[in-house]
């Protein structure tokens, strides 16, 4: 005799692989790459642990997916937001913008990036390094049409451009960090990107217009 009990459907691959990817996410930013156990992370998806095996493989290769999946989302999440037809100005404003918002929605997956995957060495260090030259191009790209847009009489060289881009991107990070770690005191992601924009918006107007600082001049 057949039984006649609510048939249930079974969930898709996509769907469980995201939980899976959630969770895992959760418990590295938690607990670390070393600490962190499948079996957590199999308790926190609602899944067994063999499925997580079956749909991640190992350990290290669940990790290098979270890393990948964090970044491509954060990358996405800027270029999205700079609008090529905007003056330069807005473009850094509203990628600083959608940076800082990102890794506030996401903090988990920012600490992952930032802190996990780089104290762990290769191949995660790799995937995080692809990570920030893919938005430090992005930022030199913007530095570059800054300074075309100004028509500065001593336009800065490459060399230039892509220190200062490396120097934006490095102070970005760095304000995430603070930002997220600072509980009840966090400024918003409008104000973080505000603090950074004076900075760098006044410097860069002070480099086009030929004012450069000078050790010599001491």
């Amino acid at each position: 005799m057949k039984s006649k009990g609510r048939v249930t459907k079974r969930m898709p691959r996509e769907v469980r692989e995201r939980q899976m990817l959630d969770a895992a996410v959760e418990v590295f930013a938690r607990r670390g790459y070393r600490a962190a156990s499948m079996d957590e992370i199999a308790e926190l998806a609602g899944a067994s642990k063999p499925l997580v095996y079956l749909y991640l493989n190992s350990k290290e290769e669940l990790f290098s997916t979270c890393i990948r999946r964090e970044a491509e989302a954060l990358i996405a999440s800027v270029r999205a937001a700079v609008d090529p037809h905007a003056p330069a100005d807005r473009r850094l404003w509203n990628g600083l913008r959608a940076f800082f918002a990102h890794t506030a929605a996401h903090p988990d997956g920012w600490a992952v990036l930032h802190c996990q995957a780089r104290t762990h060495g290769e191949p995660f260090a790799s995937a995080v390094c692809a990570m920030r030259q893919e938005i430090v191009d992005v930022v030199t790209q913007l530095i570059a049409a800054t300074a075309r847009e100004a028509a500065c009489a001593a336009e800065p060289d490459g060399r230039e451009i892509t220190g200062l881009a490396h120097a934006l991107v490095g102070a970005a990070e760095s304000l995430a960090a603070w930002a997220n770690t600072s509980g009840d005191a966090a400024p918003s992601e409008k104000e973080t990107a505000a603090t950074l924009m004076n900075l760098v918006w006044a410097g860069l107007g002070n480099l086009m217009n030929g004012r450069c600082w000078s050790a010599a001049r001491g």
